[in-house]
């Protein structure tokens, strides 16, 4: 069992532990623990610094946001700095500002090694921590941080989760920015003793830690053992073996590829593109077995590998595994969500498995990014599937306490702008299960898009009852809010909806509401004026 899956498999137990709060605690520096819990002086201590850190940047962002966002930050350096203790540089609370794009540590004895922590409030199953491409490139280690409690003036206590961590190397960025949730973060019991290695490496031949394929338990945990380093060997060389490889490849002389392939894997074993290639080779001989275990491979290395989700969801697909198939689609859209193609596939898969609704909603979005899809698809094209699918399920005779039926075809009615037979369908719904969060929310949109506003804000406000985290619920009930002149209320909505997308990482989002807030708020000041 090699290195990366033995920690991936810890990591899975440990999310099993999370759920059940069955954790290890350790209160002693430098031991590892799971939980750390920070309350009393010490959490005064943070509060206190944040809140200069606010009054100093309140013009930048309103002083609450920066007090929240900078208590993030210090709670889970706090935890990495128990957890690591001396081997990393200390916490100096005069200087350091934290969440700098940069390095919130480094280690002790190489300050050339950093190290940035990332904090995140949120579920186990919707928390995501997003890194960008200078983190990746000044640092060597991503550390994550969970937050149990929302972060806010008056907490008294936070229970702060060791979440996990991933080592830079595997992070391959191809846009700016990229995110990942809590069980593709690696267990991080494992994590001194990695940062032994690293420094290790650093002081053999500056070269960056390439640890060996099977390290036992007893390795992983316990420090100071040797690890052999492996150099390697004429990078020139390797890069020839791949160029020649693909030659072959595109002439079809897929033994001779292989070949080379695998020569260059021997010069650099870690590269994730050399067995995303070996996998398109297998598959095009039909393998799709060998391209699987090739695919693996790469997305082992490489977590956020969106070309090797997709490939071996088409192996799968072949092999008429088609909720794996799916699985994979999915993770490369959540990699990439605007590649047409991995909506289609994924549509087909779907289809397969006769999940009519799920396959249009694949479609419909397949066309928004590509139009293409829609005349030259198969028989006819995905729109005539899409359209003759709606139709079939509009028209299919439902269950009278089938529940999520009711939903598909409101969502089904949505799409072709019936919303007052969308709407009846949601009510449906939710008089079969009356706590169908989803049922609200999609009502709430359907009122909103034919103008009845007060409906939509009393469906989006069950939401937010029943889901107090439910961003978009904030975000639209903002916008019904505007349809009936409540500026005031609106602009709560919408900064509650910035609170959580910032906990969530989704800057882009978070940007576009601060906008919507700042332009609200110079109407009402004209609006005073005005008056």
């Amino acid at each position: 069992m090699d290195w990366i899956t033995l920690l991936r498999s810890l990591q899975s137990d440990f999310l099993k532990r999370l759920t059940s709060g069955s954790l290890l605690h350790c209160e002693t520096p430098s031991q590892h623990s799971e939980l750390t819990i920070i309350s009393g002086e010490r959490l005064k201590t943070l509060r206190d610094f944040c809140w200069l850190m606010a009054e100093k940047y309140k013009r930048t962002s309103p002083v609450r946001d920066v007090f929240i966002n900078n208590l993030k930050g210090k709670l889970g350096e706090e935890v990495v700095k128990e957890r690591l203790a001396d081997f990393i540089t200390e916490i100096d609370y005069e200087k350091r500002l934290g969440g700098d794009g940069k390095s919130d540590f480094t280690l002790t004895s190489d300050s050339s090694i950093g190290l940035e922590v990332k904090s995140r409030h949120g579920t186990i199953e919707k928390v995501r921590w997003s890194v960008g491409s200078e983190e990746v490139a000044k640092n060597a280690v991503i550390i994550c941080i969970l937050i149990q409690e929302e972060v806010h003036e008056a907490q008294s206590k936070y229970h702060l989760f060791l979440a996990g961590f991933l080592p830079t190397q595997m992070i391959k960025l191809k846009t700016g920015k990229i995110s990942f949730g809590i069980s593709q973060l690696l267990y991080a019991g494992g994590l001194w003793y990695y940062l032994e290695q690293l420094q290790a490496s650093n002081k053999h031949d500056n070269h960056a830690l390439k640890p060996e394929k099977t390290l036992s338990t007893q390795q992983l945990f316990k420090p100071n053992l040797p690890l052999e380093i492996h150099k390697l060997s004429a990078p020139d060389l390797h890069i020839n073996y791949i160029k020649t490889g693909d030659q072959y490849f595109r002439k079809g002389e897929y033994a001779a590829a292989i070949n080379n392939y695998n020569q260059a894997l021997k010069l650099k074993p870690y590269d994730a593109d050399i067995y995303y290639r070996l996998g398109l080779v297998y598959y095009q001989l039909g393998d799709s077995q060998a391209a699987i275990a090739n695919y693996n491979q790469a997305i082992n290395i490489d977590i956020n590998n969106g070309k090797a989700y997709h490939k071996r969801g088409l192996a799968y697909y072949q092999l008429s595994k088609y909720q794996a198939a799916i699985a994979d689609y999915t993770q490369a859209i959540r990699i990439n969500p605007d590649i047409a193609t991995n909506y289609k596939n994924r549509g087909d898969a779907r289809s397969q498995i006769g999940d009519n609704q799920g396959a249009i909603e694949d479609y419909t979005q397949a066309i928004k990014i590509n139009p293409h899809y829609a005349t030259n698809y198969k028989n006819g094209g995905i729109d005539r599937y899409i359209l003759d699918n709606q139709q079939k399920l509009i028209h299919t005779k439902i269950a009278p306490d089938d529940a999520i039926a009711y939903k598909n075809r409101g969502d089904t009615r949505s799409d072709l702008g019936d919303f007052e037979g969308a709407i009846a369908d949601y009510t449906q719904a939710i008089q079969i299960n009356s706590h169908d969060v989803d049922a609200y929310y999609n009502r709430g949109n359907a009122n909103s898009d034919l103008g009845n506003y007060e409906a939509a804000i009393d469906d989006f406000s069950i939401v937010i009852k029943i889901n107090f985290n439910y961003t978009d619920a904030y975000y639209n009930r903002g916008n019904a809010r505007l349809g009936i002149g409540e500026k005031q209320g609106a602009i709560e909505d919408f900064q509650k909806a910035a609170d959580l997308y910032w906990q969530e990482g989704k800057l882009a989002e978070y940007q576009d509401t601060r906008a919507r807030i700042l332009d609200l708020e110079i109407e009402k000041s004209l609006d005073i004026l005005n008056f």
